[in-house]
């Protein structure tokens, strides 16, 4: 699941997320299978949901790169040059970026998103709390190229891009971005980016089908919020959250499962299920330490420091821009 999509979730004025909405949804549903882009999860009461889920006991994704972030600050903060500028691609709370500020000494901080009123609200906070730091938020689609601050450009530049959202891309898209992060970012620029690794089927499992039915409850409002905001028809009820583990391709897969057959309508279309058809909504990569590796290699980055927990369930991996 994407850690940014709250952020996402205010990127533009109504009447162009809901004309791209409905493109992508009408879209989506005449594929062969059906899918629908996991990033209109987070319109308010999917945003809310995601919250509950990074508290769950089965959800361990947050709380382990957290809990690395803590113990291993110091590491990290040797992998940082004094007086650099860190860029985050899709800032979202802030409360991971706090961790590397209090041990690295950065000077400028450059947190990059699609939501203009996000990113303000997330920077006065961070000025009053770091009044030494220069915070510099630039406005803009973070997987696209954009320009940084002229006054940083002398600055050694590290990228940060945590809660695994690299897995979130499927491979060619993650090497795309992290070729645009490099060629943003310059050489010798350095980044931090958090990565989901494989485990144990179970785990993976249980992360995705929480006993209390949050994962479920979120996935399923992407329907409810389809009926909101384009006027669908969809009965959430006749339909049911799937998440498997697609061990050929190291991915979690989520799904809507229609639980019998039935014509649903958005926007004047109609859309016919057959009982049991899917609607595939999200792919969540977990890597191991090799493949990711060999991703960032491929990628024009060299892996420099891995840091994981002590049950290997997540790694903090630092790269540096190749020659």
């Amino acid at each position: 699941m994407n850690v940014h999509g709250p952020a996402l979730a205010k990127a533009h004025r109504f009447e162009e997320q809901t004309s791209a909405l409905a493109r992508d949804v009408v879209d989506g549903l005449s594929q062969h299978p059906k899918r629908l882009p996991p990033k209109y999860f987070y319109d308010v009461a999917g945003s809310e949901l995601f919250e509950q889920i990074t508290r769950l006991p089965e959800y361990y994704p947050t709380r382990t790169e957290l809990g690395i972030l803590r113990e291993r600050g110091s590491a990290i903060a040797a992998f940082v040059p004094n007086g650099a500028a860190l860029v985050e691609f899709g800032a979202g709370a802030t409360t991971k970026v706090r961790l590397l500020l209090n041990e690295c000494a950065f000077a400028a901080y450059v947190p990059v998103d699609i939501s203009g009123d996000f990113l303000k609200a997330q920077a006065d906070a961070l000025r009053r709390d770091f009044p030494r730091l220069a915070v510099l938020p630039v406005t803009a689609d973070f997987t696209a190229p954009f320009a940084l601050p002229e006054t940083i450009a002398g600055k050694p530049k590290v990228g940060f891009f945590p809660g695994s959202t690299i897995g979130n891309f499927e491979p060619h898209e993650a090497c795309a971005f992290l070729r645009t992060a490099r060629d943003i970012l310059g050489q010798n620029a350095g980044m931090i980016v958090g990565v989901d690794l494989e485990k144990d089927d179970r785990v993976l499992y249980e992360a995705y089908n929480d006993k209390a039915g949050v994962t479920a409850r979120f996935n399923l409002n992407l329907l409810n919020r389809i009926n909101r905001e384009l006027g669908g028809n969809f009965d959430a009820s006749a339909f049911t959250h799937r998440a498997i583990y697609n061990r050929e391709r190291h991915r979690i897969e989520m799904h809507l499962i229609s639980r019998k057959a039935q014509t649903v309508r958005v926007l004047g279309r109609s859309f016919s299920f057959r009982a049991g058809e899917t609607i595939h909504t999200e792919n969540s990569y977990k890597y191991s330490l090799e493949r990711f590796a060999a991703l960032a290699r491929g990628s024009g980055w060299t892996p420099r420091g891995c840091w994981t927990d002590s049950a290997g369930m997540f790694s903090v991996q630092a790269l540096v821009a190749s020659d």
